[in-house]
């Protein structure tokens, strides 16, 4: 009896070898029978091929892997989280992810990535998290994104992107929360977030934002986050907050460069006024320009914004009025002139002819 107990003990050790669910790459860990892969921190400079295909999570961070090649994960159709920061990754190959047809997770933080391939997003239906942040991306492709249905949260924080392919997101009917601050981008423009009606948190902090296109936000419905702190905004149009149709949506504008004048303290005041915007950080915005006011909180010196164009407005006024009334007073008098004048032309000849 304890001889078949031992045969069928050693048959199952050998199967479940074979089916590869005890085997773990070299200078790997794995553990719960395999189904957490840790080759984090081993100097890798390749992706182990010999990853077993029940493995739910793989942590590859800290090593030294430069590309990631076509079919790279083959066979991990179990798996759901990727972990890939902190490497040295500078190329992404066409079909470097195929096979994860289920990942939910993939971290691409704090790599060397400038270009993402147009079918980056082909095997990634299910992705729910893609972290592309601290990398060097400068533009970015509406091919690379378009297939990421499933998609809730995006960091692009930290790289290099200075411009988006106009609806470039619109294949992400399910995005929550967009992070793109600490990039490069100068112009908001009315094509970026078309589509993301599910968005909910907008990051464009740190970034070199001196104008927003008038319906920038004009699609986000559910829009409860916009931070726009930390740009080169100097003045903003009213309509373009005003189109954000939600029922609450809270402002970042401090660490811009404002000019301090009647029409941004007209704007200011509109924005304030409207039920569903709240500038969570009025009290920290600050004047820029002019200079006697470089500093100077705009709470503190808005309701003087418009006494001095107001007081110009009434100098000139005045002077215009002044100078109408003196024009009409000087025409009655040539008036009056001119009709005496003729009054005593007129008598001449009578008076000769008496005589």
């Amino acid at each position: 009896m304890n001889l078949i107990i031992t045969t069928c003990l050693g048959v199952l050790v050998g199967i479940l070898k074979t089916d590869g669910f005890k085997l773990c790459p070299h200078r790997c860990s794995c553990d719960d029978f395999s189904h957490f892969v840790d080759c984090k921190r081993r100097s890798l400079t390749s992706i182990p091929r010999d990853i077993p295909h029940g493995t739910w999570m793989l942590d590859i961070r800290y090593n030294n892997l430069a590309e990631i090649p076509r079919g790279s994960f083959s066979g991990l159709w179990s798996t759901r989280v990727v972990l890939l920061a902190r490497n040295r990754i500078n190329r992404i190959h066409s079909g470097a992810f195929e096979s994860l047809n289920f990942l939910e997770s993939l971290d691409l933080d704090q790599n060397r990535i400038k270009f993402l391939p147009g079918d980056l997003s082909n095997s990634l239906q299910h992705l729910i998290e893609l972290r592309l942040s601290n990398n060097h991306v400068e533009y970015i492709h509406g091919d690379s994104m378009r297939n990421l249905e499933s998609l809730q949260k995006l960091d692009l924080s930290g790289n290099l992107i200075t411009s988006m392919e106009s609806g470039v997101f619109r294949g992400l009917l399910k995005l929550r929360t967009l992070f793109l601050k600490n990039n490069r981008l100068v112009v908001i423009e009315n094509g970026y977030f078309l589509m993301l009606q599910s968005l909910e948190v907008l990051h464009l902090e740190n970034n070199n934002i001196s104008t927003i296109q008038g319906e920038a936000f004009g699609s986000l419905r559910s829009l409860n986050l916009l931070c726009l702190n930390g740009n080169r905004l100097n003045h903003i149009n009213f309509k373009t907050f005003l189109n954000i149709q939600t029922q609450g949506t809270h402002l970042q504008l401090a660490r811009n460069h404002w000019t301090c004048d009647c029409d941004l303290q007209r704007v200011f005041g509109k924005i304030v006024s409207v039920r569903h915007l709240h500038v969570d950080d009025y009290s920290n915005i600050t004047c820029s320009a002019p200079g006697h006011l470089l500093g100077y909180p705009l709470v503190a010196v808005d309701s003087q914004l418009c006494v001095a164009e107001t007081a110009t407005v009434l100098v000139i006024t005045g002077t215009v009025l002044v100078t109408v009334i003196a024009a009409m007073v000087m025409a009655e008098r040539n008036r009056k002139k001119a009709g005496n004048k003729s009054w005593n032309d007129s008598d001449g000849p009578f008076d000769s002819q008496e005589k």
